[in-house]
């Protein structure tokens, strides 16, 4: 186990590298940069002209006179060491920026997962239990709408209904004298009050998803001949569903961790700008219109990380739940 772990992190180190080049070259794949999109709306503001001299000497501020191979390889220097460069459009270090939004980011998404597995798993292992009972057709109905509703969607509903009916607003995670105050008890209360919304909308598809895989895998596994002899050998059936097939049904959900970790850090994007939450995709959103190559870069650079990281653990967890895993390896 020790040198699968060893070999698997030696491998993560170029397929990181490959990454970030294939990342960085995309972001600069569009015509211009941040610079022209700069000066375009610098001109359309004020109505005035910068001259070549002008842009020449932003451009060379920004760097941005530099080859592409050079700007690469300065800002993957810089992040080795731990300086993800300063953004363009909030004139900001990138560090500080996603300091403010990362720990907002992993309370909704936490929030998300904890409500999506504590709803799906019992009724996925009910379902598949009480297969075509009258249960069963309910949670499947509210399953297939769930994995048919788009979750921005779902958000404008949210709105809509909350504003016209009970007259307030459903959007932001703070209300509005919170939205910039210090961090305190009455801040953090005001947050919990405000969190179970989003948290639910982005959750919800994720927990019709996996209603259907939980009740699918189950199936599968009580027509099996080992559940037909731990019954004829007397055992009951809560510590049959729970010693067997139930521990196998749940691998899937496991190998899920492997987005789960970005998920964490980046948020529902689409969710985040319509309800106008203050976390990291709306950032990579905008950082990815303007052409923001450091802050865009350092976030498709951190999401891949955390993949590959989420990956490995999700190996490490089905290898020490999953004997056959064990035992194929060794």
């Amino acid at each position: 186990m020790v040198q699968y772990i060893v070999r698997r992190v030696l491998l993560a180190i170029p397929l990181l590298f490959v990454i970030s080049l294939i990342s960085y070259m995309v972001i600069e794949l569009p015509p211009g940069d941040y610079l022209v999109q700069y000066v375009a709306s610098f001109e359309n503001a004020t109505g005035q002209r910068l001259t070549q001299d002008e842009i020449a000497q932003l451009r060379a501020l920004y760097g941005l006179d530099r080859p592409i191979y050079a700007r690469y390889l300065r800002w993957i220097w810089n992040f080795v060491q731990g300086n993800l460069g300063r953004s363009f459009q909030y004139n900001r270090p990138v560090s500080e920026l996603l300091a403010e939004r990362i720990p907002l980011t992993i309370a909704i998404t936490l929030v998300a997962m904890v409500f999506s597995w504590a709803v799906a798993i019992p009724i996925g292992i009910f379902s598949a239990v009480r297969q075509y009972s009258v249960f069963d057709y309910i949670f499947t109905t509210f399953g297939f709408i769930g994995l048919a509703t788009p979750s921005f969607l779902l958000a404008l509903v949210v709105m809509w209904i909350a504003f016209s009916r009970f007259g307030f607003s459903a959007s932001g995670l703070f209300s509005s004298e919170f939205i910039d105050a210090p961090w305190s008890w009455a801040r953090v209360l005001d947050l919990l009050k405000h969190l179970p919304i989003p948290a639910v909308i982005i959750g919800i598809g994720g927990t019709a998803w996996l209603i259907r895989i939980m009740r699918g895998n189950l199936l599968d596994e009580l027509r099996k001949p080992y559940v037909t002899t731990a019954r004829a050998k007397g055992l009951s059936e809560t510590r049959l569903l729970t010693k067997y097939p139930v521990r196998i049904a749940i691998n899937p959900l496991i190998s899920t961790i492997g987005w789960t970790l970005p998920q964490l850090f980046s948020g529902s994007t689409l969710v985040a700008i319509v309800l106008n939450l203050q976390t990291v995709g709306p950032v990579l959103f905008h950082a990815l219109l303007s052409q923001d190559m450091y802050v865009a870069g350092s976030i498709l650079l951190i999401l891949s990380a955390l993949t590959v990281i989420g990956t490995l653990i999700s190996d490490i967890l089905l290898a020490w739940v999953d004997p056959r895993i064990r035992l194929g390896g060794g």
